[in-house]
């Protein structure tokens, strides 16, 4: 038995064919190969050849390649993307043959239209919404278009031509260009025109001046239309004006901050479309089943993309993509949703789009419907390719459930379906709610009541919008119990401290409501916050000083994955050429990516997850990229530079150097360069500044690193750079003992790589050299009692760094062995660390290897308290000394034994 023709299924298309029979070979022809390939002027002009006018020839042409798609599409030979591509092209094409005539015709008759300002010509930018504008328009859909021209003036009017404002002129074209496209003619239209997304809708005027444009979107600019912008694309206009557009759009559309409020917004609006799609199926019962914008629809996929470009695309400029498809795999791609989430939403979208393109190839008609009766959905069944009526009925339930789940999943409202045992607490009286406290497991509920109740009533939260107040005291009832909860898990702190640290991060951000918004929207952040203030103050105040980290607590991968530094230069650097001339933002984004890796770091480490080596290992290295990436952005940043990459190194001395980086360490370090220009020296010198600047320089996301040069040649008094040539003179011939010892944990952290090569065979020479034992001992001695005097410890604990068997006993014990015995034993100069270089010299004999185990676990055990003091929020590392008594005894033994 044959199988039925799918192309008869298709009224329109039959329709078209019988209406002229030569057509049949005409469109085989053209589906020979993919539409979207083919020249679209080619086809045009042999539209045209006969000498049919423009308006009639675009209509054939449209009549043709529609049909053509239809052939290939319910054939099995195009897929979605050839569909799409195909009907955008087209629109993108009429809009432009239309464009360019109606404009020549009004120019000859009135002058071309010419700026006040620019005194330029100016042209108008028709600018593609909606799907169009994403690259995605349906094959019998309406285009959405708005107009909009650069400046005001008025036509340069010639003998013969009567004058018009700029405006007219415009208005004029635009209804013009309207009349081209979507006048119904014998031969049809070509595309139906819908201008209700511009400024005021239909009650604004058909066109608006760019300075017009930017007054509404200020002033008066919707919710809703900064999704409907997101999609705006110029189909016509100069690049000049369109970057213009651009600058004007971008701010209104993304924001600089993550804007947690948006999914509110699209709740609303989604709520709405909701409700008038239920209205016209009471009133046509026969409109059910919308695959558009019916629940799990379409839409709702688009939503779901949309939303993440509304609240990160003003911090990732990839996120600004206008198609639905490639924002969900980029949302893959950057860890967003996850990827199997996100292939099923791409399935869904594909049959939805693919169903809904049947339904339309019917008869050529806007619909979105399922039809009523039963042979008109089986009919539209065998068009899907599936054997009966159920089978689609089954795959579209399947789609639309899934769809439904995921966008409830981010878009139900949480703040309905949260359930808190603390819902009634009393904020405005302290004894009562010092009760509840108690009841809940509070320790000191009395003072952690009136801490709460003081923090309620202090001026800056009452002063907040009413609706942030109510989701302010709705996060604070779901706090308390989670709160109590950690505290009976965990006996690092009380219930009362993490409430007070919950309550400073609160006042903190009580202004900002997309912060609020996040946590409502996605409680169980709420919940890991409380987890990290619980465990840590200096966490709680770092997330108070930079609150959009609570970003990074969306994604439970936060505690899992090792930082892959290569990924993030990469993706850093983007956003850094990106901002390329806007320095103040180059400096906040590399401010944010660093608060960002340093919160995940953090949240491993609070999780127990990073042994003290392991955090100190990817803090250096963290700090190194950023040192490379600041060099070159800095670099970049000067305007005379004589090569495209400097001939410059920094070298990192200290911490950074011994790879032993904290959370808040400054960075020791000097800088070289090797080059022979004339206007070398200065011009490293400024880039040796301008790093600096950049580094320090307080923005509104902070600092990167505090930097200390004292290191350098000379110190203070020497220069901020130097040759690698000088470098080596001054420490083979001037520089004093405590300058080698620092040289023994200095490294090549970044910038030109030969010259770090350089550095370390200086560094490896000086090391090795031959020194009188005697000399040696009594400049580190001398050394060590300066440090002594100048950090005296005049109460009863013990300092972990500075006292007398502490950290830097054990550094000047490593610094001295190494000077010592290098020139013997070469492998010494390796910068492999403390605790290595105490293993080395205890298995070399140079001194008792049980004893060099045991100051090697001293600086181990110091390291890791004076850690974890740290994380209390404390500076000075201080601790009862019977805690560490045996650390200490090794330590000053094994002073004693070199040194006295």
């Amino acid at each position: 038995m044959t199988a039925p023709d799918p192309l008869l299924a298709s009224r329109f298309y039959q329709r078209w064919l019988a209406a002229d029979p030569a057509r049949a070979d005409q469109v085989a022809t053209l589906c020979e190969r993919p539409l979207h390939t083919h020249d679209l002027d080619a086809l045009l002009a042999a539209e045209q050849a006969g000498g049919l006018p423009l308006p009639r020839a675009l209509r054939r042409l449209r009549n043709l390649l529609i049909c053509g798609l239809i052939r290939r599409d319910l054939l099995g030979q195009a897929d979605l993307d050839e569909v799409l591509a195909t009907t955008t092209a087209l629109a993108d094409f009429a809009i432009a043959r239309s464009y360019a005539s109606a404009y020549a015709e009004l120019a000859a008759t009135h002058g071309l239209p010419t700026g006040h300002e620019s005194g330029s010509v100016q042209e108008l930018l028709v600018l593609a919404m909606g799907k169009q504008g994403g690259g995605e328009l349906n094959v019998s859909s309406d285009i959405d278009l708005i107009f909009v021209y650069p400046e005001d003036g008025d036509t340069a009017a010639g003998p013969g031509q009567r004058g018009l404002s700029n405006h007219e002129f415009f208005t004029r074209l635009g209804k013009r260009l309207i009349a081209a496209l979507s006048e119904i003619t014998e031969d049809g239209y070509v595309f139906r025109v819908d201008m209700a997304l511009r400024p005021n809708g239909a009650s604004g005027p058909l066109v608006a001046s760019l300075a017009m444009v930017e007054e509404y979107l200020i002033v008066q600019g919707r919710e809703w239309e900064r999704y409907a912008w997101l999609k705006a694309r110029a189909v016509t206009g100069k690049p000049i004006d369109i970057a213009a557009l651009d600058a004007i759009v971008r701010p209104f559309c993304f924001r600089r901050y993550l804007d947690f409020g948006v999914i509110e917004s699209i709740r609303t609006m989604h709520a709405q479309i909701r409700a008038e799609v239920k209205r016209q199926e009471r009133l046509h019962p026969e409109r059910s089943n919308n695959v558009k914008l019916g629940r799990g629809g379409i839409r709702e996929i688009e939503f779901l993309a949309q939303v993440f470009q509304l609240i990160r695309g003003g911090r990732d400029p990839a996120l600004r993509e206008r198609s639905t498809r490639r924002t969900l795999v980029l949302l893959g791609e950057k860890g967003l949703l996850a990827p199997e989430v996100v292939e099923r939403l791409l399935e869904a979208y594909r049959f939805l789009r693919n169903l809904e393109h049947r339904l339309q190839y019917r008869d050529d008609a806007q619909t979105h419907s399922l039809p009523p009766s039963a042979d008109e959905q089986a009919i539209v069944a065998a068009m899907m390719g599936l054997p009966d009526t159920e089978s689609l009925l089954a795959r579209l339930e399947a789609a639309r459930s899934y769809v439904a789940a995921q966008f409830d999943a981010i878009f139900a409202d949480k703040a309905e379906d949260s359930d808190s045992s603390a819902d009634d607490a009393d904020l405005a009286s302290s004894e009562t709610l010092a009760i509840q406290l108690a009841g809940l497991g509070f320790d000191q509920p009395a003072e952690a009541a009136q801490r709460l109740v003081a923090s309620w009533q202090a001026p800056r939260l009452q002063a907040m919008p009413e609706a942030s107040r109510q989701r302010l005291q709705s996060l604070i009832n779901q706090a308390l119990p989670l709160i109590a909860a950690r505290a009976r898990q965990s006996h690092l702190g009380s219930a009362a401290a993490t409430l007070g640290r919950l309550l400073d991060f609160f006042e903190s951000i009580a202004r900002r409501a997309a912060y609020l918004s996040l946590l409502t929207e996605y409680p169980h952040t709420l919940e890991r916050v409380i987890a990290m203030m619980h465990a840590s103050a200096w966490a709680a105040t770092f997330l108070s000083q930079h609150p959009i980290l609570l970003d990074e607590l969306l994604d439970a991968r936060v505690r899992q994955a090792a930082p892959d530094l290569g990924a993030f230069a990469a993706e850093v650097q983007g956003q850094l050429d990106g901002a390329d001339g806007d320095t103040e933002r180059q400096m906040d984004i590399l401010r944010e990516a660093h608060h960002a890796q340093l919160f995940r770091l953090l949240a491993q480490d609070l999780a127990g997850e990073l042994s003290i080596e392991r955090l100190a290992d990817h803090l250096s290295a963290l700090a190194d990229t950023l040192v490379a990436l600041v060099v070159r952005a800095a670099w970049r940043s000067i305007p005379k530079r004589h090569r495209e990459e400097p001939r410059f190194a920094v070298i990192a001395y200290g911490k950074l150097g011994g790879k032993e980086l904290g959370y808040v360490s400054d960075l020791d370090v000097i800088f070289l360069y090797d080059d022979d220009d004339q206007d070398a020296p200065a011009l490293y010198a400024r880039l040796a500044q301008r790093f600096i600047t950049w580094m320090t320089c307080p923005t509104s996301a902070g600092i990167l690193f505090d930097i200390d040069t004292a290191l350098r040649p000379d110190g203070a008094s020497g220069m901020l750079v130097s040759t690698v040539a000088s470098f080596e003179k001054y420490q083979q011939q001037s520089a004093w003992v405590w300058e080698h010892q620092a040289l023994t944990r200095a490294r090549f952290c970044a910038g030109d790589s030969a010259i770090g090569a350089r550095f370390e065979q200086i560094r490896d020479s000086v090391l090795r050299q031959v020194r009188e034992p005697a000399a040696l001992r009594d400049a580190v001695l001398s050394m060590r009692q300066k440090m002594h005097d100048a950090q005296p410890n005049r109460g009863a604990q013990f300092d972990l760094k500075q006292d007398a068997g502490g950290m830097i006993d054990i550094e000047f014990i490593v610094q001295y062995l190494v000077l010592r015995y290098a020139s013997t034993y070469p492998q010494l100069t390796a910068n492999a660390g403390n605790i290595a270089l105490l293993h080395a010299c205890g298995e070399l004999g140079l001194i008792d290897a049980t004893l060099a185990r045991s100051v090697a676990d001293a600086y181990r055990a110091y390291r890791k308290l004076q850690h974890a003091v740290r994380l209390q929020g404390q500076d000075a590392a201080r601790i009862d000394p019977d805690q560490v008594i045996k650390h200490t005894d090794a330590v000053r033994l094994l002073w004693q034994i070199l040194f006295e």
